[in-house]
């Protein structure tokens, strides 16, 4: 507006008077001081409102926001930032689930403020190339598949080794183990994943890498102990390509929130390290709301399987027309005048031959298919 900032006051002061003096109409004077009628017309109404006050510039400031954050839900959003580390996105979905009655701000509002508090440290754009998904079926329900690893190890304050293991049902994403190994030895994950089965029941299927104790690449089928055991509770076993950690994508990522949130810095003992573990698991399961699953927790998704662990592991039972033979002591079965390695981790099992075309035998132990014989090559084909 045009006035003269020198005297802004004064000259629409003059402005007014002249006009409520009757000796000049609106159009005349809005000429002469060089503003639009509409200007004119609102200065008249605020000094006959509140008088030379009223010719004061107001805030333009909104008198009302209805999504400004009051002090106590500011401080909320704050104390639970510092506490979870998470984005607007899920501390608004779980300000929503504990405080239903309350007006709750927007997910831009909950951004500005942790950036202005300074609780948002900037990252640098990666340009990512689209991940292609692994060889998986899609699951449906809870207990279909679950998902079983390592996160890498990492030393302690005392300088002991660390090997977090982790077990999850991939439908619900829920985390049904987390637990620090001085390890990675066979019996001791053993051990653990079986109280998981007798506390939450047996899947249908675990998905594993190709290390080990889950697998070996020097036996047929890369079975191990730890799968030969799983098998005769009658779990199917899938690995992800070798190379390939986007198989097991779901997993991978879980790993990076358990690093971020457990392990920087390491706690200073191995006690201390699973209480860290015991936290975070409660936290992602009851708390943690999962875009995944549509911003719900894994814990609303997730339930029991129907299959209990069995008192007594059943003995396998082949169909008629399959040919068992037992395993050797050392790894070994006969077949046909073949003396054929299957794996030291079958010794004393029987497995079955069962022909599918001409000199052409698969092998399996129990439901799980282990490779191919071919008899006119000599040859055992692994799968």
């Amino acid at each position: 507006m045009p006035w003269n900032e020198s005297t802004v006051i004064s000259e629409r002061n003059k402005f007014v008077r002249a006009y409520l003096s009757s000796a000049y109409q609106m159009t005349e004077l809005c000429a002469l001081y060089g503003v639009s009628r509409p200007t004119g017309y609102k200065w008249v109404r605020r000094f006959l409102e509140g008088g030379r006050a009223g010719l004061v510039d107001r805030s333009r400031a909104p008198q009302h926001c209805p999504h400004r954050m009051s002090e106590e839900t500011q401080r909320w959003f704050i104390k639970a930032r510092k506490r979870f580390g998470w984005g607007a996105r899920k501390l608004l979905k779980i300000f929503r689930t504990q405080h239903p009655r309350s007006a709750y701000p927007s997910r831009s509002a909950i951004s500005a403020l942790l950036k202005r508090e300074g609780l948002v440290n900037p990252r640098r754009q990666r340009h990512r190339r689209a991940a292609s998904g692994g060889p998986r079926r899609v699951v449906t329900a809870p207990n279909q598949l679950w998902t079983v690893d390592f996160k890498g190890q990492f030393r302690l304050d005392d300088r002991r080794w660390c090997y977090p293991l982790t077990l999850m049902d991939h439908f619900s994403r829920y985390l049904l183990l987390c637990r620090g190994l001085p390890d990675c030895s066979g019996p001791a994950v053993q051990q653990h994943i079986d109280r998981v089965f007798r506390q939450y029941g047996l899947p249908e299927a675990i998905h594993s890498d190709n290390g080990a104790p889950f697998a070996s690449p020097s036996a047929l089928a890369g079975l191990t102990h730890l799968s030969v055991h799983w098998i005769k509770l009658g779990i199917r076993i899938e690995r992800s390509r070798p190379g390939c950690p986007q198989d097991n994508g779901a997993h991978e990522r879980m790993h990076r929130t358990l690093k971020d949130c457990t392990a920087r810095p390491p706690a200073a003992n191995l006690r201390a390290q699973q209480g860290r573990f015991n936290r975070f698991r409660r936290e992602y399961n009851e708390l943690r709301p999962h875009e995944s699953i549509e911003d719900r927790t894994p814990s609303a998704l997730h339930r029991p399987s129907p299959r209990p662990y069995p008192a007594r592991i059943p003995k396998p039972e082949y169909p008629h027309g399959f040919d068992t033979r037992r395993v050797s002591h050392n790894g070994y079965v006969s077949w046909r005048a073949e003396h054929l390695f299957i794996s030291s981790a079958l010794a004393h099992e029987y497995i079955a031959f069962v022909e599918i075309d001409d000199g052409l035998w698969s092998l399996y132990f129990y439901h799980q298919l282990l490779g191919r014989f071919d008899a006119r090559a000599h040859k055992l084909i692994p799968l």
